[in-house]
């Protein structure tokens, strides 16, 4: 399978990256192919809500979304990698999520399956509730397949999130595809 991730953590250090690399790790001891887009050091710009793309492209603005774009529908997943940042996803990654918009309906045909990798400092029980239901209603709203989410509570720093037992379960669900 021909999976792709979306990092969307300006730390590139950070937990989220920790996640990540495990969750590559796993995937590829699967036999998966994974290629890692970091959303952040790319050259997106926000959707302008034209709808000169009629949903199905080609989007007038020219920046690295289109790299976004064919990488995508020709991958079986994507992993949105993320930070919690004010209980929802990155800025960076709520930007391509928006992009979206130019291909929705290619994307949606795709029937890709999809994951979710987070962390957070906060532990508190309902710390991912709005990043969780995003997400979901992103999967139910573009045809993904959810294969998992890892929620790492807690994770405030890297050393937090290599003692946690979040990064084993980052391995796991790539490893379990």
């Amino acid at each position: 399978m021909k999976i792709t991730v979306l990092m969307g953590s300006p730390n590139k250090k950070g937990s989220t990256s920790i996640l990540t690399e495990e969750f590559v790790r796993g995937a590829e001891d699967a036999g998966h192919t994974c290629n890692v887009i970091d959303v952040c050091h790319a050259d997106i710009h926000a959707c302008t809500g034209c709808v000169a793309c009629g949903y199905e492209g080609p989007c007038v603005q020219k920046d690295d979304m289109e790299v976004i774009r064919r990488e995508l529908l020709q991958s079986d997943m994507v992993v949105f990698a993320t930070p919690l940042y004010y209980y929802g996803m990155s800025a960076q990654m709520k930007t391509v999520v928006d992009r979206f918009c130019s291909f929705n309906s290619s994307l949606n045909q795709r029937h890709l399956k999809s994951a979710l990798l987070t962390v957070a400092w906060n532990a508190d029980d309902w710390t991912f509730d709005a990043l969780a239901a995003h997400y979901k209603t992103l999967v139910r709203y573009i045809n993904f397949e959810d294969m998992g989410m890892v929620l790492g509570y807690g994770c405030g720093t890297p050393s937090m999130t290599r003692r946690s037992s979040y990064p084993v379960q980052a391995y796991s669900l790539g490893n379990s595809l």
